[in-house]
């Protein structure tokens, strides 16, 4: 693991289609900090959720996570928790 990159962050969209375009407006201006983005929904031919799950990976001295996860709250919709690894 590289050095400063010891939070993980779950952002939860319960409506994805309304929350994305705010949700990655946010992410984008915090780009520097994301060092690993996963997305998860249930997808499929027949059926695709709209709710979903993002995991990111956070690095930097500091890490602005409170800031983050303030405006991520603000949207409707969008639930954030955080943990800060620490391996000693």
């Amino acid at each position: 693991m590289m050095k400063d990159c010891y939070v993980i962050m779950a952002i939860l969209q319960e409506n994805r289609t309304e929350t994305a375009p705010k949700v990655q407006d946010i992410l984008t201006r915090y780009g520097c900090h994301i060092r690993v983005r996963l997305g998860l929904h249930d997808a499929g031919l027949e059926h695709c959720a709209n709710n979903g799950l993002i995991l990111l990976q956070l690095c930097g001295n500091p890490i602005p996570v409170r800031e983050l996860e303030t405006e991520l709250q603000a949207v409707p919709g969008v639930k954030v928790k955080h943990m800060e690894l620490d391996f000693q």
